[in-house]
């Protein structure tokens, strides 16, 4: 069998799929373009071959990589990044050389924030009023059924960096005149926590795995802010998130990989509003808090899903474990020897984070394991205690 990881160098810890990809027998093929001596030394002892190029953006560099491992390793059985960023070069790899999985015209619903919305509502699920404005006048006669606050994201894109809060005309007009040349989707503001249905999914649809992370804030928050941040794992996945979460894996029939759906929980209410779709495990180190919250490798899990393998893999849901950044920018009350002098018995992990992540998650993380919730909080509001 022979596998694609592309840009299997980012983020760090990703080049865990391609070290269970490799104990299965898989020839692991790298695309990427970092040179191999920028390679972690796990990376490396992973990869059967790797094939640099300058630019992931560019097709042709990247269908050449791909013949060259064709005509070397015959027929690609499958390739991922387990990275939103790159869905669309890896589905025009599928296309153009017949591997299975995600193809181009398969992305619109899962790229396009406004052909989300359409499937969720047709599987019943609540979804915030909006739609995609092209000027200002099209968005105040949507104000005019909202009301003010609104959130302005683009329709297709990735991140938080180009999203933003909308409270009054004056902003409008400001946002009118600023943003970028491309399709905006305008929608009520919902006044709620955000927190995700998680998991990994087999090739004919059967869910291996899956549970819930709760989130401080939004990332829209954390980016516009620079503010340091915390989420964490459920060891209960409410009932009616696990139901919402199903019905939306069938309305998008996510087979043979990691999904992300992040929904409002609703103040007011307590109910549920669905916000957006994510063929891909959630980002940094979540694939990690997954491994620790079980004691179980999700990592192998997907790989033997891959290859054919069948391990009787089973999970239950132990610890919360809670991801907590810290931001070089803040004087904390507690250095890091502090922190894991008073804490180090649950902090199963800590590192910096790579430089593309941080302005979403900040520059050094801990991973919080317990199984009380109260004494989980304890330990993140010393951490982020400031000095």
């Amino acid at each position: 069998m022979n596998y694609i990881h592309f840009s299997p160098h980012f983020p760090s810890n990703y080049c865990a799929f391609s070290a269970a990809l490799k104990k299965n027998g898989v020839n692991v093929l790298g695309i990427g373009d970092a040179h191999w001596d920028q390679l972690s030394h796990n990376l490396k002892e992973s990869l059967s071959e790797y094939y640099r190029v300058d630019d992931l953006h560019n097709n042709h560099q990247l269908l050449d990589a791909a013949d060259y491992f064709i005509n070397r390793y015959s027929k690609i059985d499958g390739i991922d990044s387990h990275n939103e960023y790159w869905l669309e070069r890896e589905a025009m790899l599928r296309d153009k050389f017949d591997i299975a999985g995600l193809k181009p015209e398969q992305l619109a619903t899962i790229r396009s924030k406004s052909e989300m919305k359409k499937i969720f509502r047709k599987a019943s699920l609540r979804v915030a009023a909006g739609k995609v404005v092209q000027n200002i006048n099209e968005a105040r006669e949507l104000i005019q059924e909202t009301g003010f606050p609104v959130v302005g994201k683009p329709d297709k894109g990735v991140g938080a960096a180009d999203t933003y809060k909308i409270c009054n005309d004056e902003e409008l007009e400001g946002f009118f005149s600023s943003k970028p040349p491309i399709d905006y989707i305008m929608e009520a503001f919902v006044d709620g926590d955000i927190i995700s249905f998680d998991g990994l999914v087999g090739k004919d649809g059967e869910l291996l795995f899956f549970t819930a992370m709760q989130n401080e804030k939004g990332v829209m928050e954390v980016v516009h802010q620079d503010s340091h941040v915390y989420y964490y794992t459920h060891r209960d996945v409410p009932a009616d998130l696990e139901a919402a979460g199903r019905k939306a894996l069938k309305a998008f029939d996510v087979k043979g990989r990691f999904f992300h759906f992040e929904f409002f929980r609703e103040h007011k209410t307590g109910e549920l509003v669905a916000l957006e779709v994510n063929m891909r495990p959630p980002g940094g180190f979540s694939t990690d808090m997954f491994n620790y919250s079980c004691d179980i490798d999700v990592y192998q899990a997907w790989a033997d899903m891959i290859s054919g393998k069948k391990n009787g893999f089973t999970f239950e849901r132990k610890y919360h474990v809670c991801f907590v950044s810290r931001k070089s920018r803040f004087a904390y009350a507690l250095s890091h020897e502090e922190v894991m002098n008073r804490f180090g018995g649950n902090i199963v992990f800590s590192s910096g984070i790579d430089g593309a992540l941080a302005k979403a998650m900040g520059d050094f993380c801990y991973l919080v394991r317990s199984e009380n919730l109260d004494e989980m909080f304890e330990i993140q509001k010393a951490i982020h205690q400031m000095g």
